[in-house]
């Protein structure tokens, strides 16, 4: 083991300044995010191609060069990629670069700020960088938010036309269809018995109707937030794979990759199915931070969360606001009395972050997580570690026919996963594709679960440690 001390339409492209245009192989769809706002603070311009699709404007949030949306196939989910472009200057790269974030995060963590941006070191050491929000993360959006009219095909998915309905937009129509049915059923029989000029008629009407609103509001929320992490695996990372692979070009068709927590998990679950079936990857190597299949031989502060997840599961509570609870409970973790401040410690080690950059994600990375995500991840605890829906397939069991080299990255005082989880999933990858470092020293500076991605010494000591990885990985 080596121990080292990612047809009708257009995508948006925003001051591309090494003029690459798509391929006019991609048939894409975009709802357009009001790019001139957006970008006004940098300076940049918007291009404004004759064939994009208008639509209403999104929230001011994106700091990327490009914005993308890809459609998952059979789902409502359109996927939103943010693009940082390589820079000129830099050194010419053979892959383009793929990062996946933890769970309940969006694309800000990896670009908290210009100084403190995971994103923006890469593409500035030349790699052509993607941060993937997968399905309810950020500005990935649900059918409901774009509209019927805004449509997203990607390279990979086949088109149905604007007015298909997926599996999950069906099966909800038809329980839609039979509740309504139901209702009107029983509101005839109440009028063939009531007078209907009673006020108590009135009365019941008027709470049906509301009965039956409320209904159609948890239903949304239920389909919206109604996926695992297999979701993840098996339809969201690899339809934006071939769309990052149609728009970059490698010319061995691979992509580097990046993931910190849930992110790396993902990476090493794909390794694993890519093993077990003895299928190309599709990537160069992987990066994992903070990453691991199996967390029982370690200390993790989520094992405290557990005696949580059946109960949660049993009032059929369908998602956990992370982002919500964050926010409330952040002023008690960084004023006085600090009744909560062990919380912070979670994230990031003492004097890690600037202030302001900790209360900005605190305020802006984290999103609601679907309990049927939390239930499937809790696996990571219990005998096997990590497994898909149907418990049959062990992760941990495959990882080692990986023929991809890894970086693997631990934090040293790490309370989510500490770096004896870290090394549990390391040493069952071949000796000769793994690399394997901790960050962090005995007298200081420490580094915890967030301080990998978006510290201040960051990048001073993580980031060039990868893009050695990532060069030496690089070669076609």
């Amino acid at each position: 083991m080596f121990v080292l001390g990612y047809q009708n339409g257009a995508v948006l492209h925003i001051n591309n300044p090494a003029g690459s245009n798509p391929s006019p192989r991609v048939r894409v769809r975009v709802p357009v995010v009001p790019l001139r706002a957006l970008y006004a603070h940098r300076g940049v311009t918007e291009k404004k191609p004759s064939n994009v699709v208008r639509n209403k404007p999104k929230r001011k949030i994106c700091t990327a060069d490009e914005l993308h949306y890809v459609a998952v196939p059979n789902s409502d989910w359109r996927l939103a990629l943010w693009r940082y472009l390589p820079s000129p200057a830099a050194p010419q790269r053979n892959h383009p670069l793929l990062l996946l974030s933890g769970i309940g995060t969006n694309a800000i963590g990896y670009d908290l700020s210009p100084e403190y941006s995971f994103a923006r070191y890469m593409s500035g050491q030349g790699f052509d960088t993607w941060i993937l929000e997968v399905r309810g993360a950020g500005l990935s959006a649900h059918r409901v938010e774009f509209g019927e009219d805004s449509m997203i095909t990607s390279a990979n998915a086949k088109s149905t036309g604007g007015t298909t309905l997926s599996r999950e937009s069906q099966s909800k129509s038809q329980l839609m269809e039979t509740v309504m049915q139901s209702s009107q059923r029983l509101s005839g029989l109440l009028n063939e018995g009531e007078d209907p000029d009673a006020p108590q008629f009135f009365d019941l009407q008027e709470r049906l109707s509301t009965s039956l609103e409320d209904f159609q509001k948890q239903l949304d929320l239920i389909v919206k937030n109604d996926w695992d992490f297999d979701h993840y695996l098996e339809e969201d990372v690899p339809a934006v794979m071939e769309y990052i692979r149609t728009l970059s070009k490698p010319k061995d068709g691979k992509l580097l990759a990046v993931g910190h927590s849930m992110g790396g998990i993902l990476l090493y679950a794909m390794l694993s199915h890519c093993g077990f079936e003895g299928k190309d990857s599709g990537f160069a190597s992987v990066t994992t931070l903070a990453s691991s299949l199996d967390y029982r031989p370690s200390n993790s502060l989520l094992r405290l969360l557990l005696p949580l997840s059946d109960p949660i599961q049993a009032l059929n509570v369908p998602v956990i606001p992370l982002g919500t609870f964050l926010a409330a409970i952040h002023p008690f973790a960084s004023r006085p009395p600090y009744v909560l401040s062990w919380l912070k410690l979670l994230i990031s080690a003492p004097d890690m972050m600037h202030p302001e950059l900790f209360e900005k994600l605190i305020f802006s990375n984290f999103g609601n997580i679907p309990t049927k995500l939390i239930s499937q991840l809790t696996a990571v605890f219990q005998e096997g570690g990590l497994c898909d829906r149907s418990g049959t397939f062990f992760y941990k069991d495959h990882i080692g026919k990986t023929n991809v080299p890894v970086l693997a990255l631990a934090a040293d005082q790490d309370l989510i996963c500490p770096t004896e989880a870290v090394y549990e999933t390391v040493k069952l990858i071949p000796e000769h594709l793994v690399s394997f470092k901790v960050f962090g020293e005995p007298r200081g500076p420490h580094y915890a679960h967030y301080d990998l991605v978006g510290s201040r010494l960051a990048a001073h000591q993580v980031y060039p440690c990868i893009i050695e990885f990532l060069a030496r990985h690089d070669m076609t």
